[in-house]
Order: structure tokens, then C-alpha cells, then sequence
């Protein structure tokens, strides 16, 4: 028998309360025009958040506040709201690469971070039957106790029934008290997830060069995007004749500390569970 732990009540929006709230809406483009994907849009202190299409194109409902754009490879962009607002063009400010880092020393290989024990039976992820929720981000802590280049990161997907799947993996260093979330990624990493009813085996390897610190990290895994269309289509397809294995994307579930964020830019709550994302590369000495 199979436990489907779905995380339902992570999957709920956030309410902004009972303020006006106004409708705007764009396109995120860089310097040169070109459209920016996958951009998190929203007010992080109110665990407001979207994310851009592929195109860069955003609309979401916000308070008169100032709305933030945030993207790994750009600097943070914002824009004071006061009343609604479409066709807007907002341009992201491409973030300088810093360096390539290189310390010398004896390496070995080794695991960063394994999954943990198996909760047999159980499958998390993600389940975009009742709305499509963009930003659900879970993943799992590590603590590097010596440099460390990463150099795989490895996770399971069970089976994957949301068509047009893209997921994004995250590397955040994790600093003070409370606890604060610091994107160490300069690249984008983006996985494409096909419909599948077999396992799926990802080791994604970074493009940048990833050296960690000593520290504690969260890696996360998030879902950015889906074919938006084919999902209308199931909902307006009569509850008899869809199909009933959903609209989901299953991964193993283990025993571990993690976090979890209901929403692009929300608040990363802690839970004991983990989808068994395993990191690994070469440890200094």
C-alpha cells in the first residue's frame, strides 16, 4: 500500500487578508530585451509570490506595496504598487560573475548529503489537480564541515503525470538568527520532467563552479512550470472521463530535516521529512 504524503496543506494560497488587493501584470525582460524566465514575483514579508512563464510574462494580485522581482542571474528589481497595472515592462540588471575560485589541497569524494532512511510506502511532490501552484519549493539540509565543490546533484522522481513539467534546484546557504536563506547560485538550474509512469533518475550537474563553504545549506527542488493548457483541458474534461492518476509529479519520501515554502517567496517552514535529494562532489582536506 502506498502513503501519498502530497503535503496538501503546503499546496494552499497564501491570503493577503482583507485589504484591496490589485491586479498587475507584465513582462520581465533584461537589458537587451530578452525575455527572463522563471523570475519570482512578489512581497516576501507577506509570503505573496508567483513565477514569470518562460516568456517572462507575470500577473498577480498584491496589496499597495512594493512588489519585488527576484532571479538568480539579475539583481533584484522593485516596483511600488498604488492601484492596478497592466503591460508593464520590467527590467532585470544582469548580477557580474564573480570569479572562478580555486584553493589548493588534497580532495576525496564524498557525499554532501544522502537522503536519509525510506519512509516505505510514502511518495511526496507535487499535485496540480486543484490549481496550478507555481513556487512549492522542498529540499533538504546539509552541513559542509570543509570546503566542498559540488559537483552531482542526484533525486528520484517516481512517476509524473503533470504534462509540460519544470522544476528548478536551489542551493541556499543557511545564516543567522533567524534563520536567514542566502541564494549562493549565479545559474539557473532547470530540469525538464517528462510524463512518466516509470522512475526517473536525475544527476544534474551544475554549470557553474559550485564551492561551498564551511556551513549549513538547504537544497531545494521547486516546481516553476507547466503546460497551462493541457491542464485547463483536464479540468474541463468531464470527472468521469479524466484520467485518475491526476495531475501529479511522485517522489520517495525519507526521513531527514528539511524545509518547505507554500508559495514563491514565502516563508521556508522546517519539516522532518525529506523527497531525497542527494548531493555530491570533492571535500577538501
Amino acid at each position: 500500500m502506498r502513503i501519498n504524503l502530497l503535503l496538501s496543506f503546503l499546496l494552499l494560497p497564501l491570503c493577503a487578508g482583507a485589504e484591496d488587493l490589485f491586479t498587475i501584470s507584465g513582462r520581465i525582460v533584461n537589458d537587451r530585451g530578452e525575455a527572463v524566465e522563471y523570475v519570482q514575483v512578489g512581497i516576501p514579508e507577506r509570503g505573496i509570490g508567483a513565477i514569470s512563464s518562460v516568456d517572462g510574462r507575470f500577473e498577480i494580485e498584491v496589496p499597495a506595496e512594493t512588489l519585488e522581482f527576484h532571479h538568480v542571474s539579475y539583481e533584484t528589481a522593485y516596483l511600488p504598487v498604488s492601484g492596478p497595472a497592466e503591460g508593464l515592462v520590467i527590467v532585470l540588471k544582469e548580477m557580474e560573475l564573480p570569479a572562478a575560485v580555486a584553493i589548493g589541497g588534497d580532495t576525496k569524494e564524498k557525499f554532501l548529503l544522502r537522503p536519509g532512511t525510506r519512509f516505505v510506502g510514502a511518495l511526496g511532490g507535487f499535485d496540480v489537480r486543484d490549481g496550478i501552484k507555481k513556487g512549492v519549493e522542498l529540499g533538504s539540509v546539509a552541513t559542509a564541515r570543509k570546503p566542498f565543490l559540488v559537483r552531482d546533484i542526484l533525486f528520484t522522481v517516481t512517476d509524473n503525470y503533470i504534462p509540460g513539467c519544470v522544476v528548478s534546484v536551489n542551493i541556499y546557504r543557511i545564516e543567522g538568527e533567524p534563520e536567514q536563506f542566502i541564494n549562493v547560485l549565479h545559474k539557473p538550474i532547470y530540469v525538464n520532467v517528462a510524463m512518466s509512469s516509470e522512475r526517473q533518475y536525475f544527476d544534474i550537474r551544475p554549470e557553474e563552479t559550485l564551492l561551498l563553504e564551511p556551513g549549513k545549506y538547504y537544497i531545494s527542488f521547486a516546481l516553476v512550470d507547466c503546460d497551462a493548457n493541457a491542464i485547463r483541458e483536464y479540468w474541463d474534461t468531464p470527472e468521469s472521463e479524466r484520467n485518475p492518476l491526476g495531475l501529479h509529479l511522485y517522489t520517495p519520501v525519507y526521513f531527514k530535516s528539511s524545509y518547505y515554502r507554500s508559495a514563491s517567496l514565502g516563508k521556508l517552514d522546517s519539516i522532518p521529512f525529506n523527497i531525497g535529494i542527494s548531493v555530491k562532489g570533492l571535500e577538501y582536506q
